[in-house]
């Protein structure tokens, strides 16, 4: 609705008088002017306005309403609507003014084009005289630089001629003076020349088709060739292989003489060097020949302090003839080395059944003394066969006996004297090239070592027996824990020692076979002294060896282990377990020390199990004794009047004796385990697993009990449960967690008694109840622990079958594939099957051993 109504209604009165075309021409134009939104957009962007007449959503009525606000200002509205008409007119001029100006544009651009087209025309024809004027330029620069180049060829062709005469007139000149200072020996200049005419000769290499050049060639050869035959024949006069002695200093000659080799074909020098050493060791081959008394090994001393005189002897007569880069005294030390090798490996052949360890360690030891010696004064760059082996790095220092470079204790008097004979020493360098260059010629002869270590650990074993005898089982001394037994460091610092010796000798077959030595002895420790002297548990029916500690023999009396005889079974097991990580250390080292190819060989498994199979004995043993010591009290809590007990009171008697012989025996083998704790928590374990379903078997041999002394046996249980809950650490100052595995196991055994006794001590009336609370109880569906129950309660065997047919019906369905229901178990095995499988795995091994 508008807000002045007078307003429109003399605007519609003024505009009455409009022509009916100009309204007719507004309507068709409004209809056109309906521009899209982004057009419009654009030209509010281009031609920015504030009059509300150029507006997308002009409103007539609102424009109307602006101009004419008031009743009032209706009086100028003639006024208002001739302004309206001019600003019409105006509009039209412009509109008119750009229609006809828009008439001339096409004529202008048309016009715009053609000029255009014409600059591009003129453009092409200025691009074409200069392409035509370069093309031009090039030509004249070609003619006049084609003079130029003829004579840069000719200047290029002109100075190669003139370099390849200077090299032919040099090649000429320099072979002339080589055939001539040939013949007169003159080496100190032909080293210089033959070197110079070889390099200048290069450049002739495609000229050999020309006769001259091939000519003067082929006369480079011939000199190189008599250069070499006249120097061998110098050589082979100045020094024989056989006649006269050898000249007493160097020549200057010679000297020169090997430079020149230096140039020829290097076969010659290898001549001159093999005759040279060949005649320097013909005196050594004299001397040390196989008859002679010197050339044994308990004289091996005298060749390397020979050889050693040599290298000085040459140093001073010969150092300064044969270049630095030669390495002679190398050579010769090496020379000798094999020399050396192959005749002590003949002799030794030869006189095999005289050697003995003592003098075969004796040799090795001054052969590798010497090859270290060898490898201080030399780098090794000489060597060329593959006998020369690197030794592997030094580890890390380590506390393990393998591992100490301090030398062991010796544990065998029989051994060689240290002032005789020492053990070889590591050299210091760890990568001795020399390494094996001489001493290799022993490996085949080490089984002479490998046997006497196999004599000295035999004895070795039967000295650690008898001391063992003489001297008795260890004194207890629970301030210390469990003592290991001297004679294993003993063992395992021999077997060190015996390592070392034997990896310095040879890393080949021979660690094979001192490996095999070792796995013997380590089974005879292990059986000998370790399971021999384990104290051995006594019945009325005769005594009981270790094979069969883990059969049970239910009412024998079994004589409880004494004091000492704790300490001794504590002190094995110590003995075992240090064994065995020992034995590991040992099997690693021994791979170190081996070849690559062998470490495969080498397996002490075997042997670590033997050490395992130890332990599991002396734990067994200490569990057995405990047990054993119970019996009596668990016998007599089944042969009780449980029916006639009248009131509930303290703990029995029986449970004061299960705890008195715990605390008797748990802190004596705690405090003689205290270095090896996982073996007392097994203890702990293993005796759990024993004593708990041994309870229960004779819990259930209580019958009948009344609801007194069902509650009496209750209160007894759970007395027993706290006791073994703190089983590890009874009578100790310090009390620490049981581990939880163990606890576990206790909770869980002891849990089923006390379940078994809340069975006992229900109601039997109304028989659903009771066997519900049965089957939710005890979670166990066997009807023969059902049976058991039923007589411990003292039910007549008429109720009792009632009770048993009731308790099948409510047994809870099997699972599918499970035929026997009464034998199914509602939850894990009862600690009683878990110790029923320990025994039966722990007879297997003993079978396979």
């Amino acid at each position: 609705m508008p807000r002045f109504p007078e307003a429109e209604a003399g605007a519609a009165a003024g505009q009455a008088g409009m022509e009916e075309d100009e309204l007719e021409f507004a309507d068709g134009l409004e209809d056109v002017l309906q521009l899209a939104p982004d057009v419009q957009l654009a030209i509010e962007q281009v031609f920015p306005s504030q009059d509300p007449l150029d507006r997308a959503d002009f409103n007539a009525v609102e424009y109307i309403n602006t101009l004419f606000p008031t009743e009032q200002s209706l009086a100028n509205i003639d006024e208002v609507v001739n302004k309206i008409r001019l600003k019409i007119r105006r509009l039209d001029d412009n509109i008119r003014t750009v229609v006809r100006g828009q008439t001339n544009v096409g004529q202008d651009g048309r016009q715009a084009l053609e000029e255009a087209q014409k600059a591009i025309q003129q453009l092409f024809g200025k691009i074409k005289d200069i392409k035509d004027k370069a093309e031009k330029s090039e030509q004249m620069v070609k003619e006049i630089t084609r003079d130029i180049k003829q004579l840069d060829h000719a200047k290029r062709h002109l100075t190669t001629s003139i370099t390849t005469l200077n090299h032919l007139h040099m090649l000429a000149g320099g072979v002339d003076s080589l055939e001539a200072m040939t013949r007169r020996r003159q080496y100190g200049e032909v080293a210089n020349l033959l070197q110079g005419v070889v390099n200048v000769l290069e450049h002739f290499n495609k000229y050999m088709g020309i006769p001259q050049i091939r000519q003067l060639s082929e006369r480079v050869k011939a000199a190189q060739n008599e250069l070499g035959q006249q120097i061998l024949a110098d050589f082979e006069e100045a020094f024989p292989s056989q006649g006269t002695k050898r000249p007493g200093g160097p020549s200057n000659v010679l000297r020169d003489a090997c430079l020149v080799a230096n140039v020829l074909d290097p076969r010659i020098k290898q001549e001159i060097i093999k005759k040279f050493i060949k005649q320097h060791l013909s005196e050594y081959l004299v001397l040390f020949q196989e008859n002679q008394d010197v050339a044994w090994l308990d004289k091996i001393d005298r060749r390397y302090a020979w050889i050693k005189r040599q290298l000085v002897d040459y140093e001073e007569k010969y150092g300064r003839m044969f270049p630095q880069e030669w390495y002679m005294t190398e050579r010769i030390a090496v020379e000798f080395c094999h020399v050396t090798r192959t005749e002590l490996a003949k002799i030794m052949r030869t006189r095999a059944k005289e050697i003995e360890v003592k003098l075969l360690l004796f040799a090795i030891q001054r052969t590798t003394n010497f090859e270290g010696l060898l490898a201080k004064r030399f780098s090794g760059c000489t060597l060329a066969d593959g006998t020369v082996q690197k030794k592997p790095e030094l580890p890390p220092p380590s506390m393990n006996p393998f591992l100490d470079d301090e030398p062991g204790t010796e544990t065998d008097e029989t051994m060689m004297e240290k002032s005789d004979i020492d053990r070889p020493k590591k050299p210091k360098v760890p990568d001795n090239p020399f390494h094996g260059i001489v001493s290799k010629c022993f490996e085949p002869h080490l089984y002479v070592y490998i046997e006497s270590q196999d004599k000295n650990l035999s004895e070795l074993i039967d000295r650690f027996v008898a001391d063992f005898k003489a001297q008795g089982p260890p004194k207890p001394n629970v301030d210390e824990g469990g003592a290991v037994l001297p004679s294993c460091a003993d063992l395992f610092v021999y077997y060190k020692k015996c390592m070392v010796q034997c990896s310095q000798l040879s890393t080949g077959e021979p660690m094979i076979a001192l490996t095999t030595i070792f796995q013997k002895y380590l089974r005879e420790y292990a059986w000998k002294i370790l399971s021999g002297n384990l104290p051995k548990t006594t019945s009325s029916s005769g005594g009981l060896t270790i094979t069969s500690l883990l059969k049970e023999k239910e009412g024998s009396e079994v004589a409880k282990f004494t004091l000492e005889e704790l300490c001794l079974i504590c002190s094995i097991l110590s003995t075992a377990e240090y064994c065995l990580a020992t034995t590991q250390q040992l099997e690693e080292k021994l791979k170190e020390k081996v070849d690559a190819s062998l470490m495969e060989r080498i397996n002490l498994t075997g042997e670590m199990d033997t050490f395992s199979i130890v332990i599991s004995n002396s734990i067994q043993l200490l569990v057995q004794d405990l047990d054993a010591a119970c019996d009596p009290a668990l016998t007599a809590m089944s042969k009780m009047q449980w029916q006639n007990v009248e009131h509930v009171g303290d703990q029995s008697p029986y449970v004061t004796s299960v705890i008195l012989h715990i605390k008797q025996n748990v802190p004596i083998i705690r405090d003689n385990l205290a270095s090896t704790r996982k073996y007392f928590t097994q203890f702990c374990i293993k005796f759990a697993n024993s004593f708990i379903p041994k309870f229960i078997n004779h819990l259930f041999k209580c019958k009948p009990i009344s609801m007194v002394g069902a509650e009496q046996l209750l209160l007894d249980t759970h007395s027993l449960k706290m006791v073994l809950l703190d089983l590890p650490s009874i009578g100790s100052q310090v009390v620490r967690k049981a581990p939880a595995s163990y606890t576990k196991i206790v909770v869980k055994g002891m849990t089923r008694a006390e379940m078994i006794l809340k069975v006992v001590m229900a109601p039997h009336e109304p028989p659903v109840v009771f066997v519900d609370n049965y089957i939710k109880l005890l979670a166990d569906c066997s009807t023969d622990t059902f049976q058991k129950i039923l007589d411990m309660k003292g039910l007549k065997r008429s109720e009792q079958s009632s009770m048993l047919e009731l308790f099948r019906q409510r047994l809870p369905a099997p699972p599918s594939g499970m035929e026997n229901p009464s034998s199914i178990s509602l939850t894990a095995p009862t600690p009683e099957q878990e110790s029923s499988r320990i025994r039966k795995l722990e007879k297997l091994i003993k079978k396979r051993l």
